[in-house]
C-alpha cells in the first residue's frame, strides 16, 4: 500500500530552517512571509489490512520519522 506521512513541526517549537528561508525570501526582495518546513515521506508499505498497515506506520514515525516530543504527524493510505 502506499501511506503518505506528514511531518509538521508544532507550533509551538520554533523552526529555524523556516526562519532561514523568511529571512532569505527577504532579503532577495520578496518581503515578509512566515515560512514552516514541513517533510511528507512516502512510503510504499506491504499489507492488505488498513488499521495493520496504519498501526506499523504510526510506530515507524514514534520511532524514526517523526520526533514525538517536537512534530505532529498525519498518516494517509492509498489503496
Amino acid at each position: 500500500m502506499k501511506v503518505t506521512v506528514h511531518v509538521r513541526r508544532r507550533p509551538e517549537i520554533a523552526d529555524p530552517q523556516g526562519t532561514a528561508v523568511s529571512r532569505a525570501l527577504s532579503d532577495l526582495g520578496y518581503g515578509e512571509a512566515k515560512v514552516r518546513i514541513n517533510k511528507e515521506i512516502v512510503l510504499d508499505v506491504e499489507g492488505s489490512n488498513h488499521q495493520e498497515v496504519h498501526d506499523r506506520v504510526t510506530e515507524m514515525c514514534e520511532v524514526l520519522l517523526a520526533n514525538p516530543v517536537m512534530d505532529d504527524f498525519e498518516i494517509r493510505i492509498e489503496g
